[in-house]
């Protein structure tokens, strides 16, 4: 790797390895969301952290140790050498800048880069001779140098390579997965010289158990993160396809992927919905990149338009199985259990429940929505929504939507005591026992 203009590779890597380790060097992280604020926190174990967020409230909540995104203890916060801020001013005491702000696609599924470019131009302000960037957003490969390098020259007046250096580390964060902690998750890193990929490599190193990957390029990196999710995104979106073949030939998907999972070297893939503000947003920055290169892909379209199917296909199946046991799906009352786009966060960006829900609305059933981990002013703000406080009784038909581990402890005599005839439901996670069922009683799953 080849500095452009040659004056900045020449930086000394110890020397500033051993700055940051003696706290006269700062790192700043810009975003604390779901990414950004455990990586500051473990960051603020061994360094001198700044934590800029642009939410007034956000922030006001971390300084007193309290997650927004409910995924961390308030232990979490004790102990630990960070300023949690909103004044940008502050940025400027920092000397590496982290940035893990969202990448989502707009309605258009077209990447959204405005909170990535605004976050650069933010660190661009900021920026001194001698500054290293680094991005953690998931982007397409080409981003950090092509659209993000462009605005922190235009905001700093200083020279890429000659004054300040960039470096891509894509995040690999869970949400909801207290095992795979950021600590605990092998870090790619990469930089745009060697100098620079060795101060990364170092700080990323200090905190990171799971080990370092350097690789190549900045665009690998940048590169191996967007097909991680692309890839099971087509893999989930083969399953989903399967599972619609066999609802036509009367055969039961669990079954079949049961049996064939005997074999060794099967991939244990189950169908369901993709949401979420990776694996479903990923391959669109793929697909977006591709497309712009004169390439239009097939397979990784093809798998997003199955995907993005499902929710019109559960509601479907729905409304076909009321009519079934001669009900009218508008004078039918649905409960659905879930609304965040996995289980046991309160994450509902990008959830495809509320596309399920929207399908059945259109049906014209009334739909109950319940989620114990969801904040109905976000759900009501964000898709228009209304959720019940409590689980009321008398439906005709339950949605377990979501693999809450609320809703994994009932069991088929909870949905019976709230449900108006026979139990109807559709267990879209495959939770429950099939054979507890009672004549007349159906439990239908993906």
């Amino acid at each position: 790797m080849k500095n452009l203009n040659g004056s900045v590779a020449s930086i000394d890597a110890e020397q500033q390895l051993a700055e940051y380790r003696n706290k006269t060097r700062a790192i700043s992280v810009i975003g604390l969301g779901y990414v950004g604020l455990p990586l500051a926190l473990e960051l603020a174990k061994k360094f001198r952290v700044i934590g800029f967020d642009i939410s007034e409230s956000r922030v006001e909540m971390m300084q007193r140790g309290e997650d927004p995104s409910e995924e961390l203890e308030p232990a979490a916060f004790a102990h630990k050498d960070i300023l949690f801020t909103c004044d940008r001013a502050k940025i400027r005491e920092a000397s590496l800048h982290i940035v893990a702000v969202p990448t989502p696609v707009d309605d258009s599924r077209t990447p959204n880069l405005r909170p990535l470019l605004a976050a650069s131009a933010t660190v661009g302000k900021a920026l001194k001779v001698g500054d290293i960037a680094v991005f953690e957003s998931t982007v397409y490969p080409g981003c950090t140098e092509e659209d993000c390098v462009p605005v922190l020259e235009k905001e700093s007046g200083l020279r890429f390579g000659a004054d300040f250096t960039v470096g891509y580390s894509p995040e690999r964060i869970n949400p909801g997965d207290k095992e795979h902690t950021v600590d605990k998750i092998l870090k790619i890193v990469s930089g745009s010289d060697a100098a620079t990929l060795r101060v990364i490599a170092g700080i990323y190193g200090d905190i990171i158990t799971a080990g370092i990957y350097e690789a190549a390029t900045i665009r690998v990196a940048e590169a191996a993160k967007v097909i991680e999710n692309s890839q099971r995104d087509l893999n989930i979106s083969f399953v989903n396809e399967l599972s619609v073949i066999f609802k036509r030939m009367g055969i039961d998907t669990q079954d079949v992927l049961d049996a064939a999972g005997t074999k060794w070297n099967f991939l244990p893939f189950r169908p369901g919905l993709v949401g979420g503000h990776c694996i479903s947003v990923d391959p669109y920055y793929l697909l977006h990149k591709s497309v712009k290169l004169g390439y239009d892909p097939q397979v990784i379209a093809s798998g997003r338009r199955v995907n993005d199917s499902m929710p019109a296909f559960i509601a479907k199946e729905l409304v076909q199985h009321l009519l079934k046991i001669n009900k009218n799906p508008k004078q039918s009352k649905v409960l659905m259990l879930g609304v965040t786009f996995k289980e046991n966060v309160s994450d509902i960006r990008n959830s495809k429940v509320v596309d399920v829900v929207r399908e059945l609305m259109e049906y014209g059933v009334n739909v109950h929505l319940y989620d114990p981990h969801a904040s109905p002013n976000e759900v009501a703000h964000e898709y228009g929504l209304t959720m019940i406080d409590e689980i009321g009784k008398q439906y005709d038909a339950i949605v377990v939507a979501v693999a809450h581990r609320e809703f994994r402890a009932k069991s088929l005599d909870d949905f019976r005591a709230v449900s108006k005839d026979a139990l109807l439901l559709f267990d879209l996670k495959s939770i429950f026992n099939r054979a507890e069922l009672r004549e007349g009683e159906e439990v239908w799953r993906l």
